[in-house]
Protein backbone atom coordinates (compact mmCIF):
# COMPACT_ATOMS: atom_id res chain seq x y z
CA UNK A 1 0.00 0.00 0.00
CA UNK A 2 1.45 3.38 -1.01
CA UNK A 3 2.27 5.70 1.87
CA UNK A 4 -0.19 8.58 2.12
CA UNK A 5 -0.22 12.03 3.69
CA UNK A 6 -3.30 13.77 5.05
CA UNK A 7 -3.82 17.49 4.82
CA UNK A 8 -6.36 20.21 4.24
CA UNK A 9 -6.56 21.79 0.77
CA UNK A 10 -3.72 24.27 0.30
CA UNK A 11 -3.17 24.74 -3.44
CA UNK A 12 -5.79 25.56 -6.04
CA UNK A 13 -3.90 23.21 -8.40
CA UNK A 14 -5.27 20.27 -6.40
CA UNK A 15 -8.91 19.37 -6.78
CA UNK A 16 -10.09 20.23 -3.29
CA UNK A 17 -12.90 18.18 -1.75
CA UNK A 18 -15.34 19.81 0.65
CA UNK A 19 -13.47 21.92 3.18
CA UNK A 20 -14.81 19.98 6.15
CA UNK A 21 -13.49 16.64 4.83
CA UNK A 22 -9.75 15.78 4.76
CA UNK A 23 -8.39 14.38 1.52
CA UNK A 24 -5.46 12.08 0.81
CA UNK A 25 -2.46 12.94 -1.41
CA UNK A 26 -0.04 10.23 -2.64
CA UNK A 27 3.25 11.05 -0.92
CA UNK A 28 5.68 10.29 -3.75
CA UNK A 29 3.94 12.37 -6.45
CA UNK A 30 3.53 15.19 -3.96
CA UNK A 31 7.27 15.21 -3.14
CA UNK A 32 8.12 15.11 -6.86
CA UNK A 33 5.81 18.07 -7.39
CA UNK A 34 7.61 20.05 -4.67
CA UNK A 35 11.04 19.16 -6.08
CA UNK A 36 10.02 20.15 -9.62
CA UNK A 37 8.60 23.45 -8.36
CA UNK A 38 11.79 24.24 -6.48
CA UNK A 39 13.91 23.35 -9.51
CA UNK A 40 11.84 25.62 -11.75
CA UNK A 41 12.14 28.43 -9.23
CA UNK A 42 15.94 28.07 -9.16
CA UNK A 43 16.10 27.87 -12.95
CA UNK A 44 14.06 30.94 -13.74
CA UNK A 45 15.39 33.18 -10.97
CA UNK A 46 18.99 32.38 -11.86
CA UNK A 47 18.37 32.52 -15.60
CA UNK A 48 18.23 36.31 -15.72
CA UNK A 49 21.80 36.48 -14.46
CA UNK A 50 23.36 34.01 -16.84
CA UNK A 51 21.43 34.46 -20.05
CA UNK A 52 23.13 36.26 -22.91
CA UNK A 53 24.42 35.69 -26.41
CA UNK A 54 27.47 33.90 -27.65
CA UNK A 55 28.99 32.57 -24.43
CA UNK A 56 30.15 29.10 -23.57
CA UNK A 57 29.15 26.69 -20.84
CA UNK A 58 30.94 23.70 -19.44
CA UNK A 59 34.30 24.82 -18.11
CA UNK A 60 33.20 24.45 -14.50
CA UNK A 61 34.05 28.08 -13.77
CA UNK A 62 31.54 30.53 -12.41
CA UNK A 63 29.21 32.13 -14.93
CA UNK A 64 28.28 35.80 -15.08
CA UNK A 65 25.53 37.95 -16.57
CA UNK A 66 27.10 37.88 -20.05
CA UNK A 67 27.32 34.09 -20.32
CA UNK A 68 24.96 32.33 -22.71
CA UNK A 69 23.79 28.80 -23.39
CA UNK A 70 25.15 27.88 -26.81
CA UNK A 71 23.22 24.58 -27.11
CA UNK A 72 20.06 22.97 -25.78
CA UNK A 73 22.20 20.32 -24.11
CA UNK A 74 24.18 23.00 -22.29
CA UNK A 75 20.96 24.56 -21.06
CA UNK A 76 19.68 21.17 -19.90
CA UNK A 77 22.92 20.55 -18.00
CA UNK A 78 22.64 23.97 -16.41
CA UNK A 79 19.04 23.16 -15.39
CA UNK A 80 20.12 19.93 -13.68
CA UNK A 81 22.95 21.74 -11.93
CA UNK A 82 20.65 24.40 -10.56
CA UNK A 83 18.11 21.81 -9.40
CA UNK A 84 20.87 20.11 -7.43
CA UNK A 85 21.64 23.42 -5.73
CA UNK A 86 18.10 24.08 -4.53
CA UNK A 87 18.94 23.11 -0.96
CA UNK A 88 21.85 25.52 -0.90
CA UNK A 89 19.71 28.30 -2.32
CA UNK A 90 16.97 27.81 0.26
CA UNK A 91 19.52 27.85 3.07
CA UNK A 92 21.10 31.02 1.73
CA UNK A 93 17.77 32.86 1.68
CA UNK A 94 17.90 33.29 5.44
CA UNK A 95 21.11 35.30 5.09
CA UNK A 96 21.69 38.61 3.38
CA UNK A 97 20.32 39.26 -0.07
CA UNK A 98 23.75 39.15 -1.67
CA UNK A 99 24.63 35.86 0.03
CA UNK A 100 21.35 34.34 -1.08
CA UNK A 101 21.91 35.46 -4.66
CA UNK A 102 25.45 34.12 -4.75
CA UNK A 103 24.37 30.73 -3.43
CA UNK A 104 21.35 30.46 -5.72
CA UNK A 105 23.46 31.29 -8.76
CA UNK A 106 26.17 28.90 -7.67
CA UNK A 107 28.91 31.50 -8.00
CA UNK A 108 30.64 31.30 -4.62
CA UNK A 109 33.49 33.41 -5.97
CA UNK A 110 35.82 35.61 -3.92
CA UNK A 111 34.70 39.20 -3.44
CA UNK A 112 38.12 40.54 -2.54
CA UNK A 113 41.25 40.76 -4.65
CA UNK A 114 43.58 37.78 -4.27
CA UNK A 115 47.30 37.43 -3.85
CA UNK A 116 49.01 36.94 -7.20
CA UNK A 117 49.95 33.36 -6.30
CA UNK A 118 46.26 32.52 -5.81
CA UNK A 119 45.21 33.76 -9.25
CA UNK A 120 44.72 31.57 -12.32
CA UNK A 121 47.81 31.26 -14.54
CA UNK A 122 46.09 32.04 -17.84
CA UNK A 123 47.88 31.44 -21.15
CA UNK A 124 50.69 32.89 -23.22
CA UNK A 125 48.61 33.58 -26.35
CA UNK A 126 45.43 35.62 -26.72
CA UNK A 127 42.11 33.85 -26.33
CA UNK A 128 40.67 32.32 -29.54
CA UNK A 129 37.47 34.38 -29.33
CA UNK A 130 39.23 37.75 -29.18
CA UNK A 131 38.54 40.24 -31.99
CA UNK A 132 40.68 39.94 -35.11
CA UNK A 133 43.36 42.56 -35.64
CA UNK A 134 41.52 44.01 -38.64
CA UNK A 135 38.08 44.11 -37.00
CA UNK A 136 36.28 47.44 -37.04
CA UNK A 137 34.08 49.10 -34.44
CA UNK A 138 30.51 47.93 -35.06
CA UNK A 139 29.02 51.41 -34.67
CA UNK A 140 31.84 53.81 -35.56
CA UNK A 141 33.66 51.80 -38.22
CA UNK A 142 37.03 52.71 -36.67
CA UNK A 143 39.79 50.23 -35.70
CA UNK A 144 39.52 48.26 -32.47
CA UNK A 145 43.29 47.84 -32.25
CA UNK A 146 46.04 50.44 -32.29
CA UNK A 147 48.12 52.15 -33.24
CA UNK A 148 45.54 54.91 -33.15
CA UNK A 149 46.08 58.40 -34.61
CA UNK A 150 48.74 60.15 -32.53
CA UNK A 151 46.43 63.00 -31.51
CA UNK A 152 44.15 60.54 -29.71
CA UNK A 153 44.22 59.81 -25.99
CA UNK A 154 42.65 56.93 -24.13
CA UNK A 155 41.47 55.87 -20.69
CA UNK A 156 40.10 52.61 -19.30
CA UNK A 157 37.06 52.79 -17.04
CA UNK A 158 35.51 50.20 -14.74
CA UNK A 159 31.86 50.94 -13.98
CA UNK A 160 30.36 47.48 -13.57
CA UNK A 161 29.00 45.66 -16.62
CA UNK A 162 31.17 46.64 -19.57
CA UNK A 163 28.30 46.24 -22.03
CA UNK A 164 26.60 49.14 -20.27
CA UNK A 165 29.62 51.39 -19.96
CA UNK A 166 30.69 50.95 -23.58
CA UNK A 167 27.16 51.78 -24.69
CA UNK A 168 27.50 55.15 -22.95
CA UNK A 169 30.81 56.15 -24.48
CA UNK A 170 30.65 54.82 -28.02
CA UNK A 171 27.83 57.27 -28.77
CA UNK A 172 29.57 60.40 -27.50
CA UNK A 173 30.83 62.98 -30.04
CA UNK A 174 34.61 63.12 -30.03
CA UNK A 175 35.07 59.44 -29.17
CA UNK A 176 37.13 57.74 -31.87
CA UNK A 177 36.84 54.12 -30.74
CA UNK A 178 35.79 51.98 -27.79
CA UNK A 179 36.43 48.37 -26.89
CA UNK A 180 35.81 46.25 -23.83
CA UNK A 181 38.23 44.01 -22.03
CA UNK A 182 39.92 42.96 -18.85
CA UNK A 183 42.40 45.16 -16.98
CA UNK A 184 44.34 45.55 -13.73
CA UNK A 185 44.57 41.84 -13.05
CA UNK A 186 47.13 39.07 -12.74
CA UNK A 187 45.97 36.32 -15.10
CA UNK A 188 47.50 36.46 -18.58
CA UNK A 189 45.04 36.48 -21.50
CA UNK A 190 41.99 35.60 -19.37
CA UNK A 191 38.63 34.39 -20.65
CA UNK A 192 35.29 35.78 -19.53
CA UNK A 193 34.53 32.67 -17.49
CA UNK A 194 37.87 33.00 -15.71
CA UNK A 195 37.08 36.63 -14.93
CA UNK A 196 33.75 35.62 -13.42
CA UNK A 197 35.43 33.06 -11.17
CA UNK A 198 36.94 35.93 -9.18
CA UNK A 199 40.38 34.34 -9.53
CA UNK A 200 42.09 36.72 -11.96
CA UNK A 201 41.85 40.12 -10.17
CA UNK A 202 40.81 41.71 -13.47
CA UNK A 203 38.18 44.39 -13.85
CA UNK A 204 35.65 44.61 -16.67
CA UNK A 205 36.51 47.88 -18.40
CA UNK A 206 35.71 49.93 -21.46
CA UNK A 207 38.74 51.54 -23.05
CA UNK A 208 37.79 54.87 -24.58
CA UNK A 209 39.92 56.33 -27.38
CA UNK A 210 39.03 59.99 -27.78
CA UNK A 211 40.10 63.22 -29.46
CA UNK A 212 40.90 65.76 -26.69
CA UNK A 213 40.26 68.59 -29.17
CA UNK A 214 36.64 67.47 -29.50
CA UNK A 215 35.86 66.10 -26.05
CA UNK A 216 37.64 66.81 -22.78
CA UNK A 217 38.78 64.30 -20.21
CA UNK A 218 36.48 66.12 -17.80
CA UNK A 219 33.47 65.36 -20.02
CA UNK A 220 34.41 61.69 -19.99
CA UNK A 221 34.73 61.70 -16.19
CA UNK A 222 31.38 63.47 -15.80
CA UNK A 223 29.67 60.53 -17.51
CA UNK A 224 31.73 58.11 -15.42
CA UNK A 225 30.67 59.60 -12.08
CA UNK A 226 27.05 60.25 -12.97
CA UNK A 227 26.19 56.94 -14.62
CA UNK A 228 27.19 54.40 -11.98
CA UNK A 229 27.43 54.03 -8.21
CA UNK A 230 31.07 54.53 -7.15
CA UNK A 231 30.32 53.88 -3.47
CA UNK A 232 29.71 50.11 -3.64
CA UNK A 233 32.94 48.08 -3.45
CA UNK A 234 33.11 45.15 -5.87
CA UNK A 235 29.49 45.53 -6.84
CA UNK A 236 27.27 47.41 -9.26
CA UNK A 237 23.56 46.79 -8.88
CA UNK A 238 22.95 43.04 -8.96
CA UNK A 239 26.39 42.39 -10.46
CA UNK A 240 28.68 41.35 -7.63
CA UNK A 241 32.38 40.51 -7.76
CA UNK A 242 35.80 42.08 -8.09
CA UNK A 243 35.36 42.45 -11.85
CA UNK A 244 32.62 45.02 -11.19
CA UNK A 245 34.69 47.39 -9.08
CA UNK A 246 34.77 51.09 -9.87
CA UNK A 247 38.04 52.22 -11.43
CA UNK A 248 39.74 54.89 -13.54
CA UNK A 249 42.90 53.64 -15.25
CA UNK A 250 44.92 56.42 -16.82
CA UNK A 251 47.72 56.63 -19.37
CA UNK A 252 49.54 59.80 -18.27
CA UNK A 253 50.17 61.98 -15.22
CA UNK A 254 47.83 64.74 -16.36
CA UNK A 255 44.92 62.33 -16.53
CA UNK A 256 45.74 61.01 -13.07
CA UNK A 257 45.78 64.49 -11.56
CA UNK A 258 42.42 65.36 -13.15
CA UNK A 259 40.90 62.03 -12.08
CA UNK A 260 41.98 62.51 -8.46
CA UNK A 261 40.63 66.07 -8.46
CA UNK A 262 37.33 64.86 -9.88
CA UNK A 263 37.02 62.21 -7.16
CA UNK A 264 37.49 64.82 -4.44
CA UNK A 265 34.93 67.11 -6.06
CA UNK A 266 32.32 64.38 -6.43
CA UNK A 267 32.90 63.10 -2.90
CA UNK A 268 32.08 66.56 -1.60
CA UNK A 269 28.78 66.49 -3.47
CA UNK A 270 27.96 63.01 -2.18
CA UNK A 271 28.79 64.03 1.39
CA UNK A 272 26.35 66.91 1.14
CA UNK A 273 23.62 64.53 0.01
CA UNK A 274 24.29 61.82 2.58
CA UNK A 275 25.88 59.19 0.34
CA UNK A 276 28.78 56.97 1.36
CA UNK A 277 32.47 57.14 0.58
CA UNK A 278 33.70 56.63 -2.97
CA UNK A 279 35.55 53.34 -3.46
CA UNK A 280 36.82 54.08 -6.99
CA UNK A 281 40.44 53.13 -7.55
CA UNK A 282 42.59 55.47 -9.65
CA UNK A 283 45.75 53.95 -11.06
CA UNK A 284 48.01 53.80 -14.08
CA UNK A 285 46.61 51.45 -16.70
CA UNK A 286 48.21 48.01 -16.78
CA UNK A 287 47.99 45.36 -19.49
CA UNK A 288 44.65 45.45 -21.34
CA UNK A 289 43.25 42.18 -22.68
CA UNK A 290 40.47 42.33 -25.26
CA UNK A 291 37.26 40.57 -24.25
CA UNK A 292 35.64 38.04 -26.56
CA UNK A 293 34.27 39.37 -29.86
CA UNK A 294 30.63 38.99 -28.89
CA UNK A 295 31.15 41.42 -25.99
CA UNK A 296 32.44 44.20 -28.27
CA UNK A 297 29.81 46.93 -28.89
CA UNK A 298 27.24 44.44 -27.64
CA UNK A 299 24.40 46.92 -27.18
CA UNK A 300 24.78 48.25 -30.73
CA UNK A 301 24.26 44.85 -32.35
CA UNK A 302 20.90 43.49 -33.54
CA UNK A 303 19.26 41.18 -31.05
CA UNK A 304 21.19 42.51 -28.07
CA UNK A 305 19.57 42.00 -24.69
CA UNK A 306 20.09 45.63 -23.61
CA UNK A 307 21.13 44.43 -20.18
CA UNK A 308 22.32 47.17 -17.84
CA UNK A 309 23.34 46.67 -14.24
CA UNK A 310 24.63 50.20 -13.61
CA UNK A 311 23.07 51.94 -10.60
CA UNK A 312 23.64 55.71 -10.81
CA UNK A 313 23.04 57.81 -7.70
CA UNK A 314 21.21 60.57 -9.56
CA UNK A 315 23.74 63.19 -8.47
CA UNK A 316 25.25 65.73 -10.87
CA UNK A 317 29.01 65.95 -11.17
CA UNK A 318 30.34 69.55 -10.81
CA UNK A 319 32.29 69.76 -14.08
CA UNK A 320 33.18 73.39 -13.40
CA UNK A 321 35.52 72.28 -10.59
CA UNK A 322 38.00 70.75 -13.05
Amino acid sequence: TEEMVTSRPLLPLLSAPPAHRPYRIPLRPFLLYLLASAACFAFFTAGSAVEGTGGRVGSGLAKGPHTAFSTGLARARAFVGRAARVGTAVTAMVGSQSTARAAAFGWGKPIELLEKTSCLPGRSSEIPDAPRKDDKHFLLGTPLYGPFPEEMEMVSLGMGCFWCSENLYMRMPGVYSTHVGYAQGETENPTYEEICSGRTNHNEVVRVVYDPKKISFGDILKVFWERHDPTTPNQQGNDRGTQYRSGIYVYNDEQQAIAEKSLAAYQKVLDERGFGKITTEIDKAKEFYYAESYHQQYDAKPGSRQYCGLSPLGTTFPLETL
